[in-house]
């Protein structure tokens, strides 16, 4: 597990410390079930948003995933080099590419998805109400 067990108590009851380490909890029980797909996490979490809705281009994608856009061509290229992404010229701009998934990043994102809900599922098993508690964390993203 990624935790340290040694930890002291002060450190380990810290909000940062939980949830950093809940995030890698939850990355060591996906990572290996996106192995067989041919992706990681950052992959899939780019294929799910460029396969969520209309076509975005690569520098919304970047901006609403917080990201440089350089950092955005180099993961759009690693993903359009696997087939699963393809870029196209905006309609109305042609300096625009729009991020589209093809036929099989469909796939993959699909089987990403499935296996994104295993882990997450696996992750919060000891929970009451893992319903709640993503309620709660949304809640607290949005400042709500």
């Amino acid at each position: 597990m990624s935790s340290d067990p040694g930890a002291p108590p002060a450190v380990t009851r810290r909000l940062g410390y939980l949830l950093k380490h809940a995030q890698l909890r939850l990355a060591e029980l996906a990572e290996p079930r996106y192995a067989p797909l041919g992706i990681t996490g950052r992959q899939l979490a780019l294929l799910t948003l460029f396969g969520d809705g209309p076509a975005l281009s690569q520098q919304d994608g970047a901006a609403r995933l917080g990201i440089d856009r350089t950092t955005m061509v180099a993961l759009v290229d690693e993903l359009e080099d696997k087939g699963l992404v393809r870029r196209e010229v905006a309609p109305g701009d042609r300096r625009k590419r729009l991020v589209t998934l093809t036929g099989e990043g469909e796939r993959v994102r699909a089987a990403g998805e499935e296996a994104t809900r295993e882990a997450e599922t696996q992750l919060l098993a000891p929970l009451a109400d893992a319903e709640q508690f993503r309620g709660a964390l949304r809640r607290v993203v949005r400042g709500e």
